[in-house]
């Protein structure tokens, strides 16, 4: 009786031992399943690239097709085919000369991207210390309030008479009006973003007695950057949209006054394809910010 006793007190431990085994071996995963599994990741790698690339396509054919029904059924728009053909001709030498009023296509752009860039660095040299300035400090913000509140709906063309007036030449004057719609987004983007940054941050400069300079540049600006990064693609976006009507009216080298030309010269494929040529220049600007944001987000992280 005592051996059996013995015995069924030892069988429980030996059962325990033996499931234990059995749980802690796995099967190993065979070589035909991994393979299955990496010729699953191609699969899905294409499936995502197609999800981003079709539906563009899509959109991009959509709208030629009712481009080429619009210019069947009207009979004056130039149709892709045209436009495609005239695009080719003009595109085989964009940097021709053949005087001040006769050069390509590419001259044109390059001219109007220089004045963009003369008006916008200016307003990003005077509105970016501004903003600073109207968030940082109360006074100034309500003091310059009601004045950019009234100059900020003004059509950026009516400063155009005033820049003509000022500085007697057309050049300078398109500059200046680049200048004075550009200022507005970086001003207001740039104030609101100090003013979002949390009072301890503050407090706590104040308590270790940190000088203004440190505050703006150790504190203040890394949080504002995001906002300020968007006020400058507003900015650049409303420039770039700005510089080709005041071109049309001062006249001189730039896509504007090409586009202009254009029309007198009845021209129309030429005009489609500026307006192509304007919304990938403008596209590439603002893809070129996007870029620079999220650079400096990740580098701020």
């Amino acid at each position: 009786m005592g051996a059996v006793a013995v015995l069924k007190l030892a069988e429980p431990p030996a059962r325990a031992e033996a499931a234990a085994t059995t749980v802690a071996v796995l099967p190993a995963p065979t070589p035909e399943a991994a393979t299955v599994e990496a010729s699953a990741r191609p699969g899905e790698k294409l499936r995502d690239v197609l999800r981003v690339v079709i539906p563009p396509l899509f959109g991009v054919a959509l709208m030629i097709g009712i481009w080429a029904l619009v210019a069947i059924k009207s009979g004056n728009i130039p149709g892709p085919d045209k436009t495609w053909a005239a695009a080719r001709v003009l595109f085989a030498d964009p940097f021709y000369r053949n005087g001040p009023n006769d050069q390509g296509i590419g001259w044109n752009v390059l001219s109007s991207l220089q004045r963009v860039g003369i008006g916008f660095g200016f307003a990003a040299l005077v509105g970016i210390p501004m903003g600073f300035l109207l968030g940082r400090f109360t006074f100034m913000n309500r003091m310059f309030e009601p004045i950019i509140s009234l100059l900020r709906p003004v059509s950026p063309l009516a400063w155009l008479p005033i820049g003509l007036l000022v500085f007697q030449k057309a050049d300078p004057a398109a500059t200046w009006t680049i200048f004075i719609c550009s200022i507005w987004p970086m001003i207001l983007n740039t104030a609101q973003g100090v003013q979002r940054v949390p009072q301890d941050y503050l407090n706590v400069a104040r308590v270790l007695g940190l000088p203004e300079t440190k505050v703006i540049t150790r504190i203040l600006f890394p949080a504002v950057l995001p906002y300020m990064l968007t006020g400058i693609r507003l900015s650049i976006g409303t420039a770039w949209l700005v510089i080709v009507a005041a071109e049309m009216l001062t006249g001189g080298v730039g896509i504007g006054f090409w586009v202009w030309d254009e029309w007198n010269n009845l021209k129309v494929e030429h005009i489609v394809i500026a307006i192509f040529v304007i919304g990938i220049v403008g596209l590439m600007l603002e893809t070129m910010l996007l870029m620079l944001a999220k650079r400096f987000s990740y580098e701020s992280r």
